[in-house]
């Protein structure tokens, strides 16, 4: 198993690497104007327990950096952050460029799938704008899958959005048999409980010097924040899943939030006929984030696959 060690920063192709440009992003989003406000130490910002606030945030991110003009839905839907959304993508393109000699792939020829995509569906979002990827996107809930079909259709993107209809499964009932993908993502469900996840956030308050409230996660429904058995249960579901489609994938990938999750999982792994396993490290400030990824085929092979991309342009 390989392992790559943490970045210090976001990861070099972050549009976001430099903070926020608040003055740039109010005359994107004027509505964001009413939530800055400047620090003790004279520095513009906004007051990230408000829900709000962080929504209109990345909502002025994502028209300022990567042209999408509508993104809205439920306050009670989960509201990522852009920043360390957009770090998964760009690891999973150099990902993608190892195969490749280096040579990051873009274009419509790189499929990849969102496992779990939710309203907001920002994974496919961001990796259609950066490297122009053929992007599908799967959610175990309809009205999700609803809200994520308008934003696609409102900003003009070629994005696919399924229904998982069979809850139990990951990968069954998603991809058919004649489906060919680059790379799968996920960002699993966390807690193993609700108890869990409203545990979970009120520590995020109390970090935030606010007192807990009913909300959890700062935003979120179920089933996107806890699941039975947690993100160890649902990414080893995924692996046994993953086999099933060997053949279909070059390389399966989802994020661990918790460190001692890995063992679990890469004990699950020698369980199946994986020729390779990658655990990349990503940091976004303070916090250190990674994501592991597992491929059926060795690396001669991913080299030969990959020899259809077209590179990027380097800037």
């Amino acid at each position: 198993m390989k392992s790559v060690p943490k970045k210090a920063k976001l990861h070099p192709r972050n549009r976001h690497n430099q903070g926020y440009d608040f003055d740039h992003l109010i005359t994107v989003e004027p509505a964001l104007n009413v939530f800055v406000s400047l620090t003790q130490y004279g520095e513009k910002s906004i007051d990230f327990s408000d829900n709000k606030a962080v929504k209109t945030l990345n909502q002025a991110l994502l028209k300022a950096y990567y042209k999408v003009d509508f993104w809205d839905f439920p306050e009670h839907n989960l509201c990522p952050p852009v920043p360390g959304r957009a770090d998964y993508i760009h690891y999973l393109a150099d990902l993608l460029a190892a195969d490749n000699q280096g040579a990051i792939p873009q274009g419509r020829q790189v499929k990849a799938l969102d496992i779990g995509t939710g309203a907001n569906i920002i994974y496919p979002l961001l990796a259609s704008h950066e490297y122009n990827w053929s992007m599908t996107g799967s959610d175990i809930d309809p009205a999700a899958v609803k809200l994520a079909k308008q934003i696609v259709q409102f900003n003009n993107r070629k994005i696919t959005v399924k229904v998982q209809k069979q809850p139990e499964h990951i990968f069954q009932g998603i991809i058919n048999a004649k489906d060919l993908f680059h790379l799968t993502l996920c960002n699993p469900p966390f807690h193993a409980s609700e108890q869990e996840a409203k545990q979970g956030s009120d520590r995020k308050w109390r970090n935030l010097g606010k007192t807990p409230t009913t909300n959890l996660n700062f935003g979120g429904q179920n089933n996107e924040l806890w699941c039975e058995g947690g993100e160890a249960q649902f990414i080893t579901t995924m692996i046994t899943e993953s086999a099933l489609f060997a053949e279909q994938c070059l390389w399966f990938t989802s994020l661990v939030s918790k460190k001692e999750t890995l063992v679990t999982l890469q004990n699950e792994l020698a369980k199946h006929p994986v020729a390779d396993v990658k655990i990349i490290e990503m940091a976004q400030g303070q916090k250190v984030s990674r994501f592991i990824a597992w491929s059926y085929f060795d690396e001669a092979t991913r080299k030969e696959i990959c020899q259809e991309f077209t590179p990027m342009e380097t800037p």
